[in-house]
């Protein structure tokens, strides 16, 4: 495909913006239509943006010829069933993490995909983000292997609200969102598969119905181990940190900065030709459907990380 690729674009939230911004920065790729439930809200992000097409509802989005490919920006409950219709509506489609909030949903997007034949992928950008391209090439050349990740997803969220502030449609889930993230790279990193899983979780919340706070412990086949603690109910610094322990180095990774564990900076600006994981996880999917290519988080490859997910769910249940 050497023609511009068109994007239709679902979910204006912060997830969104964060993708219109990445993409602006891409060649060949235009954003044609965006979907979002408030339709003053759609109007305002297309005009700034420079969209032309808006609408509350996906079919709209798919049904115009023009789209080759969807990006899913939307609530954790939607992701299967709408990754679906873009398949059955002939297109290639980037859904956010998580792939599914079950492993029957994922396991649907996944047969879709291998009887379509259409690029699909999911969202899981910790696998593009230029702190953990560094520590994932430093394995590959053989300087340095995982003896233990430990890793911190921390957020301050007793009520509703998104990254921006803004009160949610949907509830968020620290299993199925957040947890995603670090099975799925724990897994990636080690070049091993989880063989063991175990999770404990605290009381759950009495208006949002979730555990507010969860602990999981992983071993990969290699021998490997991860330890997790994820939480809503911190009020401090706010996000993912993942410490690698390895045989040869120690590195913290927040986002996309990387620094030894003497936390001293590693410069990573040349790992890739963009320092946002957001940004470089959009160029994987348009570089795939450009050169008819299996991409770095597929639904395929990422679909191990669910099924650990499901025995999860299984203990905590």
């Amino acid at each position: 495909m050497t023609k511009t690729i068109k994007v239709a674009l679902a979910g204006a939230g912060a997830f969104g913006i964060k993708h219109l911004d990445g993409i602006k920065n891409i060649d060949g790729v235009e954003v044609v239509s965006l979907i979002s439930r408030d339709l003053d809200k759609t109007k305002e992000v297309a005009a700034k943006y420079g969209i032309n097409h808006g609408s509350t509802d996906l079919a709209d989005s798919l049904a115009l010829k023009e789209v080759d490919a969807v990006i899913l920006c939307t609530p954790t409950q939607m992701h299967a069933e709408q990754s679906i219709a873009c398949m059955k509506a002939g297109k290639h489609v980037q859904v956010e993490i998580p792939l599914a909030d079950t492993l029957k949903g994922a396991q649907e997007v996944v047969a879709l995909q291998k009887q379509t034949g259409l690029i699909a992928m999911c969202g899981h950008t910790r696998r593009f983000n230029p702190s953990h391209q560094y520590v994932h090439k430093e394995i590959a050349a053989g300087r340095f292997n995982i003896q233990q990740m430990d890793v911190q997803t921390y957020f301050f969220r007793r009520s509703n609200m998104n990254a921006l502030g803004q009160p949610r449609s949907w509830t968020d889930h620290l299993l199925w969102h957040h947890a995603a993230h670090t099975v799925d790279l724990f897994a990636y990193q080690c070049g091993s598969p989880i063989v063991k899983a175990n999770a404990i979780q605290g009381p759950i919340h009495p208006g949002l119905g979730i555990a507010m706070d969860m602990s999981i412990q992983l071993k990969a086949a290699n021998g490997a181990i991860c330890t997790l603690s994820l939480s809503f109910n911190n009020d401090g610094p706010l996000g993912t940190f993942f410490r690698y322990i390895g045989d040869s180095a120690t590195y913290i990774a927040r986002y996309d900065d990387l620094f030894n564990g003497k936390e001293e900076k590693i410069d990573v600006s040349k790992v890739d030709v963009s320092m946002n994981g957001i940004e470089l996880q959009d160029r994987e999917f348009f570089a795939a459907i450009r050169e008819g290519r299996e991409p770095n988080s597929s639904v395929s490859k990422v679909l191990p990380c669910y099924q650990v997910l499901h025995d999860l769910e299984q203990q905590l249940n």
